[in-house]
């Protein structure tokens, strides 16, 4: 079984010692059964800020947990029992058998989120969520994810189909269109990540998304450079966007996955 030692200056500073703690309690709940933990989301893309982003953390185990283990590892790494400097923990596990197929359902045994600015979660039913954030964070994962313990991402988590991606997608954009629960700051970008997505089949971090799209797309520019400003402040002090300018450019977004998705189910390239 190959095992790969994490490389610590792959992971921000601010949190080597709180990722390496996650990982040692990980492992004293786990034992023999885990497999693997991997970074994701913004530490994976380079582009984590400390105050802004939270840290997304993907756990496998080699075989589904009993629902006691769960709770005690939930238990061991909740906010403040385990002090989370980052805005906040989302960390997921799964077992090994369902990480390493393509899948477009959500398929966790514990989902947690916790820390100082985030909403606690302690999810044992992944009916419970919807599924298209679970695509989302694989699909990096399986592209991007560093390993802070074990097997390397790309031997245990799958690459999502991208037809179940782009539906991902899709459904991602609906509910940042809602607006309820985000930042109108990380509502743009991920739009941003989201076209990206479309048009280069590659997960980039949120900035450098939305530089690229600015650059091609000069009518929404004055919003993106407004939506990466804010960005770069604590999240207790991002600054307001247009909802107007917010909710027409998610719009845009939305079509341009529609558009992407229509013409690779048909074999036609994107407006033909």
């Amino acid at each position: 079984m190959t095992r790969t030692p994490a490389d610590p200056h792959s992971v921000p500073a601010e949190l080597r010692p709180y990722l390496r703690e996650v990982v040692h309690r990980t492992r004293s709940v786990c034992g023999s059964h885990l497999v693997s933990v991997i970074a994701v989301g913004s530490v994976a893309l380079g582009d984590y800020r400390h105050g802004r982003s939270d840290t997304d953390v993907t756990v496998v185990v080699d075989t589904p947990l009993p629902r006691g283990t769960l709770t005690e590892l939930a238990a061991a790494l909740t906010h403040p029992a385990l002090p989370c400097p980052a805005a906040g923990l989302e960390l997921v596990v799964y077992d090994e058998g369902f990480a390493a197929r393509p899948s477009g359902e959500a398929g966790y045994l514990l989902d947690l989120n916790t820390g100082p600015l985030l909403p606690g979660k302690v999810s044992l039913d992944p009916a419970q969520s919807p599924a298209f954030w679970y695509v989302i964070d694989r699909s990096v994962a399986h592209q991007a994810g560093r390993v802070l313990h074990g097997r390397p991402a790309r031997e245990v988590i799958a690459e999502p189909a991208r037809a179940e991606v782009l539906a991902a997608l899709r459904a991602s954009v609906r509910e940042h269109s809602a607006g309820e629960g985000h930042l109108a700051d990380n509502r743009v970008l991920n739009g941003c990540r989201s076209v990206r997505y479309c048009r280069t089949g590659r997960w980039q971090a949120k900035r450098r998304a939305a530089q690229a799209v600015a650059a091609a797309e000069e009518r929404y520019r004055p919003l993106l450079t407004a939506a990466v400003h804010s960005y770069e402040r604590p999240r207790t002090a991002a600054t307001t966007l247009p909802a107007t300018d917010v909710r027409a450019f998610l719009d845009w977004v939305a079509a341009q996955v529609d558009e992407t998705a229509d013409s690779e189910r048909t074999g036609q390239a994107p407006g033909g």
